[in-house]
């Protein structure tokens, strides 16, 4: 994007999401700097910033949208990647996360979508090669079996990717999980200063409130999955705890036996219970 003239002293433009402004007077420097006050309510300057904005909201819509096609694991046509990827902030979200073909051996990076539908990705030997299937999935890393080597490859190769995929932090259900059990409390018992302070963390990380519980809405294995973590009640505490973990159904609140919960809904459910567990008041004799 070029400069815009705004008055007759300055001319102002978009470098790196904000705006700046430089003299056009020859007697003055050129060098980019902040807004001087005497142009920051013009209308080219308002207009400016509030697309600014609206860069920024894109690229938060593109990433999430990303983020839901990986944590669900869905099937996404690769001619819609195609479609979408001249958008720089597409490309950004899409830029080296993981996608799976229907073939064995169709995995890689993505680095390319064309406009006749086939994918680029750079595979575990390094080698870019093409996708012909007529759609990908984007797989949550618990059920990437070369996790290990992606990651590995990943660091040596310097790929960062736009969407958190294969270093999002996993838990694996254990082994012997008890089939009669209901719910987790490995990460319950979390203290906050108050029910406000708790529900704000987690707003913050993306979780909904519902009554008494955050909650995680996840598919896994082509079914809806809530994960639920109780609150303690805003009415009759000063103070918040983190509650139990546990998972149902869909709306359904009966709840799911641990042997029931997937892959995916238990790392979510897990991560999830782990990041409020983070936030919580640490008191001072546990902070020196």
């Amino acid at each position: 994007m070029g400069w815009l003239a705004a008055g007759d002293r300055y001319e102002v433009a978009l470098v790196e999401g904000r705006v700046v402004a430089r003299a056009t007077s020859a007697t003055r420097d050129g060098h980019e700097r902040t807004l001087p006050a005497e142009i920051r309510d013009r209308p080219e300057v308002v207009e400016l910033q509030r697309f600014a904005e609206w860069l920024d909201r894109h690229a938060a819509e593109c990433a999430a949208q990303v983020t839901a096609w990986m944590v669900s694991s869905l099937p996404v046509p690769a001619g819609l990647l195609a479609q979408v990827w001249p958008d720089e902030a597409w490309r950004a979200a899409l830029r080296d996360i993981v996608v799976v073909g229907e073939g064995p051996d169709e995995t890689g990076f993505l680095r390319d979508a064309d406009g006749t539908g086939g994918l680029r990705v750079v595979n575990l030997d390094g080698e870019t090669v093409r996708l012909t299937s007529p759609t990908v999935t984007m797989p949550h890393p618990v059920l990437l079996p070369d996790l290990e080597e992606l990651r590995t490859f990943a660091a040596e190769a310097g790929v960062v990717q736009g969407v958190e995929q294969i270093h999002r932090a996993t838990w694996l259900k254990p082994a012997g999980t008890d089939g009669g059990a209901d719910s987790v409390s490995e990460f319950a018992g979390a203290e906050y200063r108050s029910w406000f302070h708790l529900s704000a963390r987690a707003t913050s990380l993306g979780y909904r409130i519902s009554g008494s519980a955050v909650v995680d809405r996840v598919r896994d294995d082509g079914r809806t999955v809530t994960a639920r973590v109780g609150m303690s009640d805003p009415y009759t505490e000063e103070k918040a705890w983190t509650g139990r973990l546990y998972w149902h159904h869909g709306d359904d609140r009966g709840r799911l036996p641990l042997s029931e919960v997937g892959p995916v809904a238990w790392s979510e459910g897990m991560r999830m219970a782990a990041a409020l567990h983070a936030g919580r008041t640490v008191p001072t004799d546990d902070a020196r």
